[in-house]
C-alpha cells in the first residue's frame, strides 16, 4: 500500500534573508519531493510563503504587518508561489493542484468530508496537492492560524503515515540551541505534555510565522489521529528524503497507540461548540 507524507515547509524555509521568495530554495524542495513521487509515495506539501512572494510585488520594502496589506500580498503571492512549484515539478511530470483552505472548511463536518474526498481523488490520480491556507479571505474568525496546525488537520483528515515538519532547526530542544549553549537535543518523544510546551521557545525567524510551541500543538492533533510526527531542518539538501526514514537530525513524535476516527478527530478539534455544561 502506498505511503502518504504530508510535508510542511515554513516561510523560513521559502525565503532569502530580505523576505522575499527563494526560487533555489523552492527548486531543491520540488526535486526531492518529485524523486519519492517517483517512488511510489502519495505526497501532500502544506506550504506557507504567499505573502512572502506577493509583498515586493505591491511596493512594499518590506514585510507588511497590517491585516489588508498581508492580505493583498498574499492575493498577488499566492499565484506566483504556485507558478514557481507548478513549473518545477512539471519538469518531471509531475502535475500539482492548489488547495487553498480555511478553518470554516474543517469545522463544517459537510466540507470537512469533501475536502478528504477531494484530496483523495488528486492522491490517487498521482497528482501533488499544494496546500496553503486561504490568507486573501481568512478572517480572525475562521483562520487555522499558522501552517503547522494546518498541516496536523491536513495530515489527520487523510491518516497519512507520516507528518514531517520542516524548519530551521533540527529538531526540539530542551531550550533555545541559538541563546543556550546548554540545551540538549530531544531525538523521540513518547506524548505531548505540559511541560514540552513550557520548554518550548519562540519563533526562530523575523520571516516565520510560527515558533517551536505551534510545532507542537501540530505534533499534538496529528498524534493523537494516529500520525507519527518528524521535526528537522529544511537546510541539507537531501532533507526531505532523510525525513522519511528519519535518518537526518530531527525529533520524532510517536504516533499515540488509542488514535481517535475520523468523526471523533472532527468533534475533538474542528467542530464548533455551541452550548456550556454547569
Amino acid at each position: 500500500m502506498e505511503k502518504t507524507i504530508v510535508f510542511k515547509v515554513g516561510t523560513s524555509s521559502l525565503t532569502q534573508d530580505n523576505g522575499s521568495l527563494d526560487r533555489i530554495k523552492i527548486a531543491r524542495i520540488t526535486n526531492q519531493l518529485a524523486q519519492l513521487h517517483q517512488k511510489g509515495y502519495q505526497i501532500v506539501l502544506v506550504t506557507s510563503g504567499s505573502i512572502a512572494a506577493g509583498f515586493r510585488r505591491l511596493g512594499f520594502e518590506k514585510r507588511p504587518t497590517k491585516i489588508a496589506e498581508k492580505q493583498a500580498s498574499a492575493a498577488v503571492g499566492q499565484g506566483l508561489l504556485i507558478e514557481e512549484y507548478t513549473q518545477n515539478l512539471m519538469k518531471d511530470g509531475i502535475v500539482s493542484a492548489q488547495v487553498l483552505l480555511t478553518q470554516d472548511d474543517f469545522a463544517d463536518a459537510r466540507r470537512y468530508k469533501n475536502a478528504s474526498q477531494a484530496l483523495q481523488v488528486l492522491l490517487k490520480r498521482r497528482a501533488i496537492p499544494i496546500i496553503n491556507e486561504n490568507d486573501t479571505i481568512a478572517i480572525e474568525e475562521i483562520k487555522v492560524g499558522d501552517n503547522d496546525t494546518l498541516s496536523a488537520q491536513v495530515a489527520s483528515l487523510l491518516k497519512a503515515d507520516l507528518m514531517v515538519l520542516l524548519t530551521d532547526v533540527d529538531g526540539l530542544y530542551t531550550a533555545n540551541p541559538s541563546v543556550d549553549v546548554t540545551a540538549q537535543h530531544l531525538p523521540i518523544i513518547q506524548s505531548v505534555t505540559e511541560e514540552l510546551f513550557e520548554m518550548a521557545a519562540g519563533a526562530g525567524s523575523s520571516n516565520a510565522t510560527g515558533g517551536m510551541t505551534t510545532k507542537l500543538q501540530a505534533a499534538q492533533i496529528a498524534t493523537k489521529s494516529g500520525v507519527p510526527v518528524f521535526i528537522c531542518s529544511s537546510q541539507k539538501d537531501t532533507a526531505l528524503l532523510e525525513a522519511v526514514t528519519q535518518t537526518n537530525k530531527g525529533t520524532l513524535f510517536l504516533a499515540d497507540d488509542h488514535s481517535l476516527n475520523q468523526r471523533k478527530q472532527w468533534m475533538a478539534f474542528y467542530a464548533r461548540t455551541d452550548a456550556t455544561v454547569y
